[in-house]
């Protein structure tokens, strides 16, 4: 790779079956792409994440098991090199070696994997106004953005992750077809 040039990133999609056909695995990729350069900056290294759109019923789990919150949310940040905030009472539990959602790839690029709830993103979307594909844009964005290292418990963070946020999704630009 030439000096200056910028490594294209490896970002795997998995789609859970009931909801193939309703998002386009190359636009995920492509918002996760920018979701990067926006909260990392260019980089001549090649970087990995993961990136799932899953059922309620898994996302509660997940979100139960790992951050000791049993409820749904949107969208869950599973960063590889940085714990996440554990909400439930005590020390969080440890993580089963057979959960396929905690298996890493090997390699210090591998930032780390996003999950989220497509119904939940529905759900948002039809409160919120917003089309199905901004409000899922919104939700991949925001997952990669945590699993870089951003957060927005204090005004100054959120601040600053609301602005990275803005612009991954102005460089994506609108999308008038299913993400």
């Amino acid at each position: 790779m030439s000096a200056g040039a910028v490594a294209s990133h490896q970002i795997d999609v998995r789609i859970f079956p009931a909801f193939r056909g309703k998002a386009s695995g190359p636009r995920l990729r492509l918002v996760a792409q920018q979701a990067l350069e926006a909260g990392h900056g260019p980089t001549n290294v090649s970087l990995s994440l993961s990136l799932a759109l899953a059922d309620d019923e898994t996302v509660r789990r997940l979100n139960r098991d790992y951050r000791g919150l049993d409820e749904t949310t949107d969208v869950l940040a599973f960063a590889f090199h940085h714990p996440g905030h554990y909400e439930g009472e005590g020390e969080p539990p440890p993580i089963p070696e057979d959960d396929p959602f905690t298996v890493a790839p090997q390699g210090e690029d591998f930032l780390g994997e996003v999950v989220i709830s497509y119904p939940q993103c529905v759900r948002q979307a039809q409160s919120e106004g917003r089309n199905i594909d901004e409000e899922l844009a919104l939700l991949v964005t925001h997952g990669v953005l945590h699993i870089l290292g951003y957060d927005h418990l204090t005004p100054d963070e959120e601040r600053v992750m609301r602005e990275r946020e803005a612009a991954a999704l102005a460089a994506v630009g609108p999308h008038r077809e299913r993400l």
